[in-house]
């Protein structure tokens, strides 16, 4: 017997989590544009937006 999922609204959606995934995806790709150098850790704060998250909260 196959179990297929009700269509309509039963979808849950884990922001924090696809955020995440985001993210990840913008390291992978600035890593990719690297080639064969290492990101810095500047560059990977630019990639994380870690200032614009210092300057918006604190």
């Amino acid at each position: 017997m196959t179990r297929v999922a009700p269509l309509g609204g039963t979808t849950v959606q884990d922001h924090v989590a696809l955020a995440e995934i985001e993210l990840c995806g913008e390291l992978i790709i600035a890593a990719s544009a690297a080639g064969e150098d290492r990101l810095s850790l500047e560059s990977i704060d630019e990639v994380l937006r870690v200032a614009e998250e210092r300057t918006t909260c604190g």
